[in-house]
């Protein structure tokens, strides 16, 4: 095996090798996909078999497969293969309706615990490291995803799941972990709670961590890597198309790369559902090119990102994505803005009297709707009036200028927010006419 690359030859393929595999692939998912009865009445009523994809460009004759489309068809009837060959069921943590559902054969099991080990391969985890994932194991994926990943890499591998800090922090001193998983809002949780068991994190044996599953700046990343004395690298997955390992940063951390071998890769007007071009920002729509249970024709994700032009100086030819910027869905609009949560923490960061927690309230005050910021201050004295209302002020003026809306804005003491150990929740919409 290479000293750089997990699959040398697939991972620096030429563009024009690498689409055509991804051509016979498709063909394959097609004639694949066309024994789902969801699949068979769409490809009838469009005209679809293998030998409409005679280019890359042909996709485009393909229709998009929805969130809406999978609890249509809950819970197996985007099944394509024999479901006596299905092995697992995945699903997504959806609250209301029905979830999305993913059978996988042994097969597309197989291939993701490849996928993941050629991820962490790729930012220098090796069989002698000690991987600590931090994941809700059961249906969410980014358990058992990262377990078989890393085992199949060869590393130690420690299955803390989700929550108990103190613990968390206990086994990376105790067991020597050198490379952790952890969704970013927990990471700076976990490095609070080294402090307030006394220990220096950036004195510990961690060299390695591995975030994802939430949207975050490069400004949180950066922040996280200081606070834990680690380099840290973007993860990029979702239920549908497996769960991690779908795209990764590599040791560059400018973009991750999208395993082109497995997943053909879109960038859509989300209005319009036409294709963009490289470099402009839109929905990321996938289709799978390597699972024979549950495969996934122009799956509409809701993410938004962008396709970064020109190649990665690390070798790797498959394309890279830039950091998600939120979800279609994600936006709200107040005053007639469209505003992401993620423009708000942009600026939230750079403020070192801030803590990392705080949440976004939009309410309905005398007809008209208004965005209250909380945000927890970090070390900063409450009682220190002059200091906080000018770091105020010029938070509310940095904001202003991003979102081109002017919030209310209160900083709170530290541990006033809920504190979660899953996924944050960063926006309350409490408005009466949304």
């Amino acid at each position: 095996m290479d000293a750089t690359y997990w699959e040398k030859e697939i991972e620096t393929m030429n563009r024009d090798e690498l689409h055509e595999l991804q051509i016979q692939r498709l063909r394959k998912t097609i004639a694949i996909a066309a024994n789902a009865p969801h699949y068979r009445k769409l490809f009838k009523e469009h005209g679809i078999t293998p030998d409409s994809i005679q280019s890359l460009e042909d996709v485009r004759k393909l229709p998009f497969t929805t969130k809406a489309d999978m609890r249509t068809n809950y819970p197996f009837g985007l099944v394509a293969g024999d479901i006596n060959d299905g092995v697992r069921i995945h699903s997504s943590s959806g609250t209301t309706g029905n979830p999305t559902v993913i059978v996988h054969s042994q097969h597309d099991l197989d291939s993701w615990a490849n996928l993941v080990a050629r991820c962490l391969y790729m930012v220098g985890i090796r069989k002698t490291d000690v991987f600590q994932n931090s994941s809700g194991y059961g249906m969410f994926t980014g358990g058992l995803g990262f377990q078989y990943g890393a085992e199949r890499l060869g590393a130690l591998t420690i299955p803390a799941a989700a929550g108990n800090s103190k613990r968390q922090v206990k086994f990376i001193t105790d067991f020597k972990t050198t490379a952790l998983h952890a969704i970013p809002s927990y990471a700076i949780r976990l490095a609070e709670v080294f402090q307030e068991e006394g220990i220096d994190p950036k004195g510990s044996s961690l060299k390695t961590l591995i975030i994802g599953a939430e949207p975050h700046t490069d400004e949180q990343r950066k922040k996280i890597e200081r606070m834990l004395g680690v380099k840290a690298y973007n993860s990029f997955g979702m239920t549908e198309m497996n769960g991690p390992g779908v795209a990764f940063e590599c040791p560059e951390q400018n973009g991750m790369h999208f395993w082109e071998d497995c997943y053909y890769v879109e960038i859509i007007d989300p209005e319009t559902g036409k294709s963009l071009p490289e470099g402009e920002i839109g929905e990321l729509v996938l289709t799978t090119l390597d699972r024979d249970m549950m495969p996934l024709i122009r799956y509409r994700t809701r993410d938004l990102t962008r396709i970064l032009p020109g190649q990665c100086p690390c070798g790797r030819t498959h394309l890279r994505i830039d950091r998600i910027k939120g979800r279609t869905d994600d936006m709200f609009i107040i005053k007639g803005v469209n505003i992401f949560p993620m423009q708000i923490e942009k600026i939230l960061v750079q403020f070192s009297p801030l803590g990392s927690n705080y949440l976004i309230t939009l309410e309905t005050i005398n007809n008209q709707d208004e965005i209250i910021i909380e945000v927890e201050l970090n070390n900063l004295s409450t009682d220190n009036y002059i200091e906080l209302e000018n770091v105020r002020k010029e938070i509310i003026r940095q904001l202003k200028d991003e979102i081109l809306v002017t919030p209310k804005l209160k900083l709170v003491k530290k541990g006033t927010l809920p504190q979660s150990e899953g996924k944050a929740i960063r926006v309350k919409d409490l408005r009466t006419n949304k």
